[in-house]
This record gives C-alpha cells, structure tokens and sequence, in this order.
C-alpha cells in the first residue's frame, strides 16, 4: 500500500533557514545575540509565520516565543532558539524552530491526526545573559532578582534595560501549564563528528549531559623575576600549569567512557613579564551523564588540591560555581525518532548522548522529552564555518516530522 502521509517539504525548510541567515549575517555564519536586533527581527519573522501552521504567537517577559493551537486532541511541544553565539553559526538553534514550524505545518492541518505541535522558541539558551533563562523561567527555574542581577556577557547592558527595549517590560512570563503537552521534541545539529564520521543521517539523542564548573585559585608569592632565584620562588602560574597536567594525567583512571573536561580560561595576577605570578584563576568544566562520574572526579579534584597544599609552596582552593544535572530523554520519543529513521532515513541513524547542553533538559525536568540530531560536517559548531549539508537537512526535517506524527498516535 502507498504511503500517502504528508511530509516535510524540504524546499520550504531550506528557504526557513536561508531567511533566517540572512538576518544577521556574518560571513556563511550568523551573529545574532540575545535581544540584538536581528535576534529582534527573527522573532518578528517567527511571529508572521506561525499563521500558517494555524497558531497563535505570543511573545512572554522573559523573550520566549509560543506558538499555540486551538485544535482538539494532545499538544506536543516543539522547538529550539533563535539568537546565536557571537559570530557563530547558522543552525545552531534555527534548525530545531524551523523543524518545529514544519512539523506544525504538516500536521496541524491533517484532518486524519488527532492533536496537534505547538511551537516554543527559548530566550538566551546561548548564555548571554545567563544559562538557559529562557526555557528555565518556563519550568520555574528563574526568579525575578535573577533576572535584576543578569547583564550582557559582552557589553554588560543589564536585561532589564534589553527587555525593555524589546517592548516586554512589564510582560509576564508564561510557565509550562502541567498536563498540557504530551512532551517535548528538539532538533539540533550534532556539533560534533560521530554521525558523519559513520555516514549516518540521524543521532537519537538518550541523554544530555549535565555540566559542573568550577573556580580554582593559586596563591603563590608575587616578586620580581630577574633576582628571586628559582629555588624559593612561590609561583602561583606555575602551579596552576601543573595541575591541569596532572588533571590530563590523572582523570582518565576515574572518569567514564565519554567523559570530557576543559580548562577554559586561564588568568595571571599581575600577568607582567617581569613579575612572577602571586595569583593564578582558572575556570574548569566537567560535562558527563552519570552523576556519580562527576561526584569521582570533584572528589579527585579536591584530593588534588590537597596535595598540593601540603607541600607548602602555593596554596589552592576548589570552588563549584555550576551545577548541571544530566537530563535522559524519553525511551518512547527515542523509539518513535528512530522509527522515523527506518523509514525516512534507511535506518542510518544511531542513539547517543549529546555532550553540549540543550534547552531540552530543561522541559525534561517537567514533561517527557527527545532531541534528535543531524550531522554537522567536520563536527564543527560555535563558528561561523558551522554547516550541515541541505540534503541532511532535509532527511531530519522528514524524520522530525515524522517522529511527531508517531508521538502524537501515542
């Protein structure tokens, strides 16, 4: 028998997500911060497009965008964000909004389909005023004073004066309404290079990881470079360039099999040539699945600092700054991608954790949840080279819809 189900268009995606890069563009990327006016005109853009999946948008306090149906039966939540690292990348956000828009196309107009996808488009999932505030605020993670106390990363402009120069002042927040929505399901490119490697077209995403970062302080002695002799110095720097040796050294007997940890900003007090370091800062991320991988290596963190400690040279502190719990997504939503990918996609997809954070793991704190990946050539993410080919692009806006259609058949 036929398969006569209606499906994704896949020159209307790509047009999508052409429009959306060209507000903002930077080289083939995008740079579209949180509240710029381009991330300003592609919620515009957003808004004049939810008619045609028969939504009606709304705009909240915080920036997120719903786009919300009338239709009777079960609702399931779809989306992603809009605004992008600074000068960065095309798809990272617009991606999953424009497979949502699709899937909200294709299917909320199907007479033979009971329910219907409605759209959420997060604010900041990208960190410029915090981490994930917009989806967040949507399952009651956000408080007014953090919002007081939130400023730009880049330019320090408070959100307070962004927002109100959105037009949201005084706007309230819209919060998940329980029992609403069946689930939540994001697409997103993979940012990395498992799925091209092995010439797969779809990632069925079982996890997210959670995301642990911490401060680590030196204090050594600060003294002039040409006459202290090498034998006494105090050198906070060059105990901190030892410890992330070590760190390389010594986590790969504790941590777990996808593990991943970074040093990603390194500074000097009072970082001169000539002047030995009495101060040293570095700030540190862990990123895994498994909490008690995690509560293993801050363990051995610390025991790290205490051995340096006793040896009376510099002296270290271990500070958390940041917790992440891990996320699992739905097994159903897991089956129901993977499904779509035997007949859409030849079954070429594979399940696999995400090792970046998504706005995902946030719904999934409230509702049941999926993510589904496609690839992105060279794995690269987070710059403007980001790219994925249009012909993938459209197999995973297929196996997304597709994947939609199956969850809201139950």
């Amino acid at each position: 028998m036929p398969d006569t189900q209606p499906r994704a268009n896949g020159e209307r995606v790509l047009a999508d997500l052409n429009a959306l890069r060209a507000i903002g563009a930077y080289k083939t990327g995008a740079h579209k911060p949180t509240f710029s006016e381009p991330h300003k005109q592609s919620l515009e853009w957003l808004v004049q497009k939810l008619p045609e999946a028969g939504l009606t948008a709304a705009i909240d306090g915080i920036g997120n965008a719903f786009g919300t149906s009338a239709k009777p039966g079960p609702k399931l939540l779809a989306g992603s964000h809009l605004e992008s690292q600074n000068y960065a990348g095309w798809l990272d956000g617009p991606l999953g909004v424009v497979y949502a828009l699709e899937a909200a196309r294709v299917l909320n107009d199907d007479p033979l389909l009971n329910g219907a996808v409605e759209i959420a488009t997060w604010c900041d999932e990208e960190g410029h005023f915090g981490h994930f505030l917009g989806s967040r605020s949507y399952v009651g993670q956000v408080t007014e004073a953090e919002i007081d106390a939130a400023r730009d990363r880049t330019s320090g402009r408070t959100m307070r004066d962004a927002l109100a120069d959105m037009g949201l002042s005084g706007r309230a927040r819209i919060a998940a309404e329980p029992g609403r929505h069946v689930g939540y399901l994001e697409a997103h490119i993979e940012q990395g290079d498992t799925l091209e490697s092995g010439r797969l077209a779809i990632g069925v995403v079982t996890s997210i990881v959670g995301i642990w970062q911490y401060q680590i302080n030196f204090t050594g002695e600060q003294n002039h470079a040409g006459t202290t002799r090498m034998a006494v110095r105090k050198d906070a720097g060059l105990a901190l360039a030892k410890f992330c040796v070590a760190i390389d050294e010594r986590f790969p007997d504790t941590c777990g099999p996808r593990t991943v940890w970074t040093t990603g900003r390194i500074t000097l007090d009072p970082g001169a040539p000539s002047i030995i370091p009495g101060a040293a800062e570095m700030l540190f991320q862990i990123r895994d699945d498994d909490p008690a991988v995690i509560a293993r290596l801050e363990d051995l963190l610390r025991t790290m600092a205490d051995e340096v400690n006793a040896q009376g040279r510099c002296t270290v502190t271990v500070e958390r700054i940041r917790t992440g719990a891990p996320a699992m997504m739905n097994s159903g939503f897991q089956d129901a991608i993977e499904a779509a990918s035997k007949t859409l996609a030849g079954g070429r997809s594979i399940r696999m954790p995400s090792g970046a954070g998504h706005d995902a793991q946030m719904l999934a704190t409230v509702m049941p949840a999926g993510m589904l990946f496609v690839p992105s050539i060279g794995g690269i993410s987070h710059h403007w080279t980001e790219n994925t080919a249009d012909a993938d692009i459209v197999t995973g806006a297929k196996v997304f819809v597709d994947a939609c259609r199956r969850i809201l058949g139950g």
